[in-house]
């Protein structure tokens, strides 16, 4: 029998009772589509690149807009957008995605004011409510603690108008005015990340319109998988935020399906069979369209990541491959591992496009933790060596600090553009933010050295000194983190 981490252990309380804090309520936002025909007659719209610094979809490209602001609501404003009165209250959005949640009124005062605001505050340019065409409002699935309840909105905007939009707020990195189906081809090649909404306005407009396709973008029941949102960040990487019993303030754990036509599924963690059931619910409407689920990875063997292998192989009947470690730690659980994934091997998915995917053993969370990395866009699975909300525990003996920053370096030095961790929304710009984490733990270390030099030298001496940062609530597992700094330390005779 394999002794469990403290981190295990954790993870074992949260599935024993207490579930997973109440989720906040979507913040209402808005955001707008300018468009223009170009002197050659072809439909153009105008989108920008978030700044990288942005906490939200930074690096990412999306229209004009952002969250209503406490004093959208006491606006003034003559008229209403087009279709305001008609717009549907669920916007066509999947039962997973919009939950318990009450959304009320589509298009509001505060909404509308709130569209013109961003629009000119990131833009420039000035419209009247009545200019708007409602366009379609989406929720934003669950993949952290803070969800958007946006309404989007159609503006034309003619060339020959003197006043022209640009890049007046610090927000914006770069603005242009380009063809979607030009949009779409970038994104296809992997060279900009952008969200759902956006994708399916492109979509849209590129195929029907400003005008013939209203009804699409009002009810977007086309972009949904089953009972979830088709989430394609980047193309051949399909997102799947489902509810597990995971470390707070994390409540989800993200599985995938990696491929064009033959995929694989990565980390069905949960154990809660209604979100199996939409797992596969939505593999079920991608076999529909010629997409087969071929076999099962896994990052690591932790429950969060592995909650429902077996159920989800036998609906499907395929293998479940992993690391050799991953494979051993699994066994005692009654959950085998059909064949091994090896460091450096590459694995071709047939489609079209055609994906290669490099498997890399990545230790220091787990012994045999696993990244996958798509070689042509660069998209990197990173599962638990990084995290887009929470934080990495690194727990001895099974976690490893040496190990984590070697794996750390490994996966920098690659070709990696973004980041698709386990838990939390996806991350633009790979190698500055697997920097960022180098720098954090080495500063850490230094702190711990700090305190080592004043005289202190046992855990809890050194704890609240060293993660007077953390919550006390979180201190039994930063008290694992210290000692793996202090393992390392020893190790390199720095102590």
């Amino acid at each position: 029998m394999v002794e469990r981490s403290l981190y295990e252990r954790v993870l074992a309380r949260v599935a024993s009772g207490a579930g997973p804090p109440e989720a906040r309520p979507p913040r209402p936002s808005a955001a707008v589509v300018p468009w223009r025909r170009s002197v050659a007659g072809e439909l153009e719209v105008f989108w920008m690149r978030r700044a990288d610094s942005l906490a939200f979809m930074g690096g990412w490209h999306a229209f004009p807009g952002g969250g209503v602001a406490r004093g959208d609501a006491e606006a003034t404003l003559a008229g209403e957008p087009q279709g305001a009165a008609d717009a549907p209250a669920d916007a066509g959005a999947p039962a997973s995605v919009i939950g318990d949640l009450d959304l009320g009124q589509a298009v509001t005062t505060a909404v509308t004011a709130c569209a013109l605001r961003e629009l000119a505050e990131e833009t420039g340019i000035e419209a009247e409510p009545s200019h708007l065409v409602f366009a379609g409002r989406w929720l934003t699935p669950p993949l952290g603690p803070v969800r958007f309840d946006t309404r989007f909105f159609l503006l034309e905007w003619p060339a020959e108008r003197a006043a022209q939009p640009s890049a007046v707020s610090s927000e914006c990195a770069e603005v242009e005015w380009i063809r979607p189906a030009a949009a779409l081809e970038r994104w296809s090649r992997g060279e900009v990340i952008t969200a759902p909404p956006i994708l399916h306005l492109l979509r849209v407009l590129g195929e029907d319109g400003p005008e013939t396709g209203l009804a699409r973008l009002r009810n977007p029941v086309e972009a949904n998988l089953g009972p979830h949102r088709r989430i394609e960040f980047q193309p051949g990487v399909l997102t799947f935020p489902l509810q597990t019993p995971t470390l707070p303030p994390a409540t989800h754990t993200n599985s995938y399906l990696l491929g064009a036509r033959e995929l694989v599924l990565i980390d069905p963690g949960s154990p809660f069979e209604p979100e199996i059931d939409g797992l596969l619910a939505a593999i079920s409407t991608l076999a529909a369209e010629g997409r087969k689920t071929t076999a099962i990875w896994l990052t690591h063997h932790h429950p969060d990541h592995v909650g429902g292998v077996d159920r989800v192989r036998r609906a499907l009947g395929v293998p479940v491959s992993a690391h050799p470690a991953t494979a051993e730690r699994l066994r005692p659980l009654g959950i085998e591992v059909d064949a091994p994934l090896e460091d450096d091997q590459r694995i071709i998915l047939a489609g079209e496009p055609e994906m290669t995917v490099r498997v890399l053993h990545t230790p220091g969370h787990a012994r045999g933790h696993l990244c996958f990395l798509e070689e042509r866009t660069g998209a990197l699975l990173a599962g638990d060596m990084i995290a887009g909300i929470g934080t990495i525990v690194i727990d001895p003996p099974e976690g490893d600090m040496d190990d984590y920053l070697a794996s750390l370096e490994r996966l920098e030095r690659l070709d990696a553009r973004t980041l698709f961790p386990a838990h939390g929304p996806t991350i633009r710009g790979a190698r500055a933010k697997l920097h960022e984490y180098i720098d954090h733990r080495l500063w850490r270390e230094e702190r711990i050295l700090e305190a080592w030099r004043s005289g202190l030298r046992e855990l809890d001496e050194l704890l609240p000194r060293v993660y007077d940062d953390t919550p006390k609530i979180a201190h039994p597992l930063a008290r694992r983190q210290l000692q793996a700094h202090l393992d390392r330390l020893y190790r390199r005779q720095r102590l």
